[in-house]
């Protein structure tokens, strides 16, 4: 596929995929979450995929809806908002969960809007010193969406969370950082160093036992303690049976690098 609106490909194991329209801070449109859909299609039926990472081009990392790609007035019809969520941006949010590998995600600058909240939905998110995070929903009427009420309140608890979304008001990348809303801030000369660091790591560890964890952990905001450990005790069944698992015993045995497969 041709992709006009990202930058997308895989190589060694690791999938790029960036936001590419730096003209307009990455902001989304229509055609731009089609080629995204149709990327994160790619990732999940290629088996060497072993980690994501999502960035943007420029200046910027994304500054949410391209609001002239769905152009209204105060005069004029009033837009299905709830049409685009429901079939753009929520399945990209639980796109980005559900796949079965990392997700990095590296903030380059501003994110904004539905923008600032689609990093949260990413595994580790690594920011630049210059970027920082902006709920600009409230500016214009509306609620944090792209999964924004779900993940300010359980990053930031809920006295953050609702300055952050009824305020508006700029988080630095450092402030994120204290706060817990990402991984980790660094120098914005370091951020793609950082970033391939990263994901070379997570291309050569144990990707199923990572899946695993990844899917645990998101579990356990909804379950019981006793749920949570049975959803581990059926995990860690799982897991004993795979070849990383006999690799990494027998690489610690035998005081050697193991050599994962993902499997």
């Amino acid at each position: 596929m041709t992709y006009a609106n990202i930058l997308f490909d895989i190589r060694d194991g690791i999938a790029h995929l960036t936001l590419n329209r730096p003209d307009k801070l990455n902001s989304f449109t229509v055609a731009m979450h089609l080629e995204i859909q149709a990327a994160l299609a790619a990732i999940r039926a290629d088996d060497s995929v072993r980690v994501m990472v999502l960035t943007g081009a420029g200046r910027g990392f994304c500054a949410g809806q391209d609001l002239s790609d769905r152009a209204v007035s105060a005069e004029g019809e009033a837009p299905d908002l709830g049409a685009s969520v429901e079939k753009y941006y929520s399945p990209l949010v639980l796109a980005l969960r559900n796949l079965p590998i990392p997700v990095i995600c590296a903030v380059n600058g501003v994110a904004a809007g539905a923008g600032a909240n689609l990093p949260l939905a990413c595994d580790i998110v690594l920011a630049a010193r210059s970027a920082s995070f902006v709920e600009v929903f409230c500016k214009l009427g509306l609620i944090p969406d792209t999964g924004g009420t779900y993940f300010l309140p359980r990053a930031l608890g809920t006295a953050r969370a609702m300055g952050a979304a009824m305020l508006g008001a700029k988080i630095t990348a450092e402030q994120a950082e204290q706060w817990g809303l990402i991984w980790k801030c660094v120098d914005d000369l370091q951020l793609q160093e950082e970033t391939m660091n990263l994901a070379r790591h997570f291309a050569s560890a144990p990707t199923m036992g990572l899946a695993l964890t990844k899917q645990a952990i998101y579990a356990s905001s909804q379950n019981s303690l006793e749920q949570q450990l049975a959803l581990e005790t059926a995990m860690m069944r799982e897991l004993g049976q795979s070849h990383d698992y006999r690799e990494g015993v027998a690489a610690f045995m035998e005081k050697r690098a193991p050599q994962f497969l993902g499997k």
